[in-house]
């Protein structure tokens, strides 16, 4: 019997399968923890829904949750970030019911999410803090039964913080994307590439010699910047940090205002967690075709609103993913994946490789918020340390590689104050 799902179409479900398996090869500390929760059930009992995009590594992470006893439903945290097959697969092939449709409108995406919490979940997973919004909002009478949810991007954490500082979080949260084997490798070097994959299948653009604007230096912003200089740009950094303001000028990249970069850019990708970073008044003196995306959680980055209203015309889907804007200066805008996650909306997301590690911190912070039930405070929790640790331990192993270890000299001295120099 086919499980409770609304998908694009369970006849993908075969090229699903293909594209599930392929990452999974690339995937073998998820695989590890896969198969220890088959023998162990660490999370029997638990219903999860989880807002995710619904990629081929996430798939491999819901295998993992499943194989450790968890009955699950997932929707989309994106409505440009399904993988029909995928989606399709899972409901297919591996019994998991999904709520999700690559390019669903506000009505369904919203209708999706709150169908995932029909299942009435004791552990939740977030990517943007959507499903918590909505259980201290419309769905409130189901925050009492919730052990302690995950949270996977800057931004959820970002609005999670601000919750917890205003003493209204309901349930324990753990900031899955704080942990080091996540936003060291999966926000720098899964978002520097997978942007970059993004904007050249929306553009076929050449990026070498390309003015390219990165607004934003924080991890996703190293790796935007680190991968289109590498390119070839000539790579200009936006911020508000000083501090990061000054370590972008450091690393080699020019270091300048919107107001200015706005003026001079060929490529603009925002990657700051706020919103309008670009507006009407950027818009206005960019040069004609100047390329505009996001590749932040949400599409607020670009204030969107404004361009419609102050557009003279507009063309949708001049090339796929691709909307063009005509200003009243005879100027065009070409605004890639409706100003949602290029990365997801254009390509196929972040390589498995470095998934691997993030959702195995993923698997394991559910393990170990599920063994610590009640003893949570709530609020904002970092992920153990000794989960990072064993991730990357097991990464490297994989990869082959070994490193040094202390001798038992210099852990004394490192643990002692009475050895001088």
């Amino acid at each position: 019997m086919v499980v409770p799902n609304d998908v694009k179409d369970l006849s993908l479900a075969a090229e699903g399968k293909k594209r599930i398996d392929w990452a999974d090869k690339d995937m073998p500390v998820l695989k590890m923890v896969r198969e220890r929760f088959a023998r162990e059930k660490p999370l029997a009992g638990c219903r999860l829904s989880a807002c995710l995009h619904i990629t081929t590594e996430t798939a491999n992470l819901a295998r993992a949750l499943q194989a450790g006893g968890a009955e699950l439903a997932l929707c989309a945290s994106n409505p440009l970030s399904t993988q029909d097959d995928n989606a399709a697969s899972l409901v297919a092939d591996y019994g998991i019911s999904v709520y999700a449709i690559k390019g669903e409108d506000r009505d369904t995406y919203y209708r999706h999410m709150n169908t995932a919490l029909d299942l009435k979940p004791n552990v939740t997973m977030d990517d943007g803090a959507d499903l918590v919004s909505l259980l201290h909002s419309t769905r409130k009478d189901m925050a009492a039964n919730v052990v302690a949810s995950m949270e996977e991007t800057t931004t959820g954490v970002i609005r999670l913080r601000a919750m917890e500082k205003d003493g209204i979080l309901k349930f324990p949260v753990i900031a899955v994307n704080d942990a080091q084997c996540k936003h060291f490798f999966d926000n720098r070097y899964g978002t520097g590439q997978s942007t970059i994959d993004g904007v050249i299948r929306a553009t076929d653009h050449l990026i070498a010699g390309k003015k390219v604007v990165v607004c934003g230096y924080g991890w996703c912003g190293k790796g935007v910047a680190s991968r289109v200089r590498g390119l070839g740009a000539n790579t200009i950094v936006t911020e508000i940090d000083p501090i990061r303001a000054i370590e972008a000028t450091m690393d080699g990249f020019w270091v300048m205002p919107m107001s200015e970069a706005a003026k001079v850019g060929d490529l603009f990708i925002t990657v700051t967690g706020n919103m309008h970073v670009i507006r009407m008044e950027h818009f206005e003196v960019m040069k004609d075709n100047a390329v505009v995306c996001n590749s932040g959680h949400f599409n607020v980055e670009l204030d969107l609103d404004a361009l419609e209203k102050k557009a003279v015309s507009s063309r949708k889907g001049v090339r796929e993913f691709v909307d063009e804007y005509t200003l009243a200066n005879g100027h065009r805008i070409q605004v890639l994946g409706e100003g949602r996650l290029i990365n997801l909306a254009a390509a196929h997301g972040h390589p498995a490789s470095v998934m691997d590690m993030s959702f195995a911190v993923q698997a394991l912070a559910t393990e170990w918020a599920v063994k610590n039930r009640g003893k949570l405070d709530k609020r904002v929790h970092d992920v153990p340390l000794s989960i990072d640790e064993w991730v990357a331990a097991l990464k490297l192993e994989s990869m082959g590689i070994k490193i040094d270890v202390l001798t038992a000299e210099q852990k004394k001295y490192l643990a002692s104050h009475d050895m001088g120099t």
